[in-house]
């Protein structure tokens, strides 16, 4: 299920509104991001405005000559669709909506499910798309004026059903239908890899969307997994058996990539995906080094980790894309905060050596699967 129809490009404008309480330059980088997400998702840029405010409007969240200049905007550059870094609730689309006489409103989130939606390929991963978008669009009906109210019979009490409610129905009982299956799931992926069942170690790889875990999979494992320069190119896991030793050997999971700000929906409806991470005996964190402000994604992972259930499980953080130029200034840092963070190149193969002996050394800590001799004899 697609909220809409995006087959031709669409020109959009990117809004944000920074708040006293928001970084300057983390709001920046965020609005940045969204232009990338929106890329992604389809759209042509056709320009950006920002608004610098106290609180958001409740109404609007621009305030209201904002939202004259972003008319104004959306006129000289001939766009259709406006997409805000924030996040917007049923009464302020509507009234933006009326205010831009028409044109489509957006937010991250719903660019984000637009985007899951087009990559998801497994049937898992279209339910879990499902789920979060039918989650969405009912947050996004706005009760406007009192409903008329229709009584369930003869001889019944109470206020009855409205309109709203009955409308709102066959999305609740997909909704169920939806979690019941995905539960489903989960309890059997969770059953095959509960550890005391494994033959050999399970490690995840977690991280910043876009970091390149595709592209270390494939040069650990040999594999030919889809690989794409865009933002959430994986979506489904994908597991490899690597070799890190002539006689050791490991499963290696990829997962979908963490962003800031990922919707809540999204999260709770991928719990069946995450939750190989929440089972992994180690957890490989991957982060672009080369990125500006590769501590923020650092942090986002981790927070997503937290929230996910998988705080607790080992970890070592791995930084790739170290080759390129613009990571030297930021692996300076990086590695002084996180000494013991492993800079390596997926792309050409640096530092994948020392990678293998570092997850060999933490897998000898925390798996006593690897010193049993299923995860040690070479088949």
């Amino acid at each position: 299920m697609k909220l809409y129809d995006t087959q031709q490009v669409e020109r959009a404008v990117l809004a944000q509104l920074v708040t006293a309480r928001h970084d300057p330059s983390e709001s920046a980088d965020s609005l940045l991001e969204l232009g990338r997400l929106a890329d992604t998702a389809g759209f042509e840029i056709a320009g950006q405005i920002t608004q610098n405010r106290e609180k958001p409007d409740g109404g609007t969240m621009f305030g209201s000559g904002k939202v004259v200049d972003l008319n104004g905007l959306v006129e000289e550059e001939h766009a259709n669709t406006v997409i805000f870094d924030n996040p917007l609730n049923a009464i302020q689309v509507y009234n933006l909506a009326r205010a831009l006489k028409g044109i489509r409103i957006m937010d991250r989130t719903e660019v984000i499910l637009e985007i899951f939606a087009r990559r998801a390929c497994s049937a898992e991963a279209q339910m879990q798309v499902e789920l979060a978008q039918l989650e969405f669009q009912l947050s996004r009906i706005p009760v406007l004026q009192e409903q008329q109210r229709f009584k369930g019979g003869i001889g019944m009490k109470g206020p009855g059903e409205s309109h709203l409610h009955l409308r709102n129905a066959p999305i609740r009982r997909r909704i169920s239908e939806l979690r019941k299956r995905l539960a489903n799931l989960q309890a059997r992926r969770t059953s095959s890899n509960r550890r005391d069942k494994r033959e050999m170690p399970a490690v995840s790889m977690v991280g910043y969307t876009n970091a390149g875990k595709s592209t270390l999979l494939n040069a650990l494992a040999g594999s030919d997994a889809y690989v794409d320069d865009r933002l959430f190119a994986t979506l489904d896991t994908k597991t490899r058996l690597v070799w890190i030793e002539k006689t050791r050997k490991l499963l290696l999971t990829d997962t979908v990539g963490f962003i800031r700000n990922l919707p809540h929906g999204l999260v709770a409806s991928f719990k069946s995906t995450l939750d190989v991470a929440v089972q992994a005996d180690l957890l490989m964190v991957v982060v672009d080094a080369a990125y500006p402000r590769v501590d923020d994604h650092i942090r986002v992972c981790y927070k997503t980790l937290r929230e996910i259930g998988a705080h607790d499980v080992p970890h070592v953080l791995v930084l790739n894309k170290c080759d390129r130029g613009t990571a030297d200034t930021a692996l300076l840092h990086v590695t002084e905060k996180y000494p013991h963070a492993i800079p390596v190149s997926a792309q050409t193969g640096y530092g994948l050596d020392v990678l293998k002996h570092v997850l060999t050394q933490e897998l000898q800590k925390c798996c006593t699967l690897w010193q049993l001799p299923s995860a040690t004899s070479r088949i």
